[in-house]
């Protein structure tokens, strides 16, 4: 697993979706499914968009805004939000301060230095296949999920 950006980085305001967050993620993989099915029910206000790292739209944000994955890497979540994205732990701590109570705590641990915070994110992303499992497509969302990816 590559290095990815420990800060947010800029991009392009073309991403916003009516103010929404978007969130890529690593469409075979089960963990990245099962992370989806558990941002669903806990954003009420449905602030979170999603897509597969693997799909055109990913591909497009990715490139044409600047997101740095080191090597193409599909091992880390990518949320971006008023113009910025975030990766590995960050992401996951930018995620869990948008959902409802009592998740938003977690944020705490954004105090706990980055790259101490990702070397358990890597350890993760890294055994995830092993662990939980993957497809061989990427995720086909319910209808009722399905109108949450872009």
């Amino acid at each position: 697993m590559g290095r990815m950006s420990e800060e947010p980085g800029q991009v392009g305001l073309q991403t916003s979706v009516e103010g929404k967050s978007i969130v890529l993620i690593d469409g075979v993989c089960h963990l990245c499914q099962g992370l989806v099915r558990f941002i669903i029910p806990r954003d009420p206000k449905a602030r979170f968009m999603f897509a597969p790292l693997q799909s055109e739209i990913a591909q497009k944000l990715v490139e044409s805004n600047g997101v740095i994955l080191e090597n193409g890497s599909l091992s880390t979540v990518v949320v971006i939000e008023n113009g910025k994205y975030y990766t590995e732990s960050a992401a996951v701590l930018r995620i869990a301060l948008r959902l409802r109570f009592p998740w938003p705590a977690a944020y705490l641990f954004i105090l706990v230095p980055s790259p101490l915070r990702n070397v358990l994110y890597r350890f993760v992303a890294r055994n995830r296949y092993r662990w939980f499992g993957r497809d061989e497509q990427c995720l086909l969302p319910t209808p009722d999920i399905r109108r949450r990816f872009l």
